[in-house]
């Protein structure tokens, strides 16, 4: 079972940045998309941004130009950072991992991380 652990998230005032992190209890070298989710209170759950193994990366048209997505394969992490956030950036933000793990396919979730942002 692959294990993702989010970190990073808390409670910041409007125009202000946060980095995420995940970590990842296996390689992420191999033909694995990653991912960040979101989902806010009462609405579904949103891809915010994803990034491939080749290092391509794909963002919501809502964070795009304030956040930026990087993995570090060496270390099996993956993180976002999230600048001039706004309010309605106000989440539970969750990382997502798709592809080969070991030989095996699978999709797996982190937990969660809780990001606040107001005034």
């Amino acid at each position: 079972q692959v294990q993702l652990v989010e970190s990073g998230g808390g409670l910041v005032q409007p125009g202000e940045s946060l980095r995420l992190s995940c970590t990842v209890s296996e390689s992420i070298l191999s033909s694995n998309i990653m991912a960040w989710y979101r989902q806010a209170p009462g609405k579904q759950r949103e891809l915010v941004a994803l990034i491939t193994s080749g290092g391509l990366k794909n963002y919501a048209a809502s964070v795009e130009g304030r956040f930026t997505i990087s993995r570090d394969n060496a270390k099996n992490m993956v993180y976002l950072q999230m600048n001039s956030l706004k309010p309605e950036d106000t989440a539970v933000y969750y990382c997502n991992g798709g592809g080969t793990w070991s030989g095996r396919p699978g999709t797996y979730w982190g937990q969660g991380t809780q990001v606040t942002v107001t005034s």
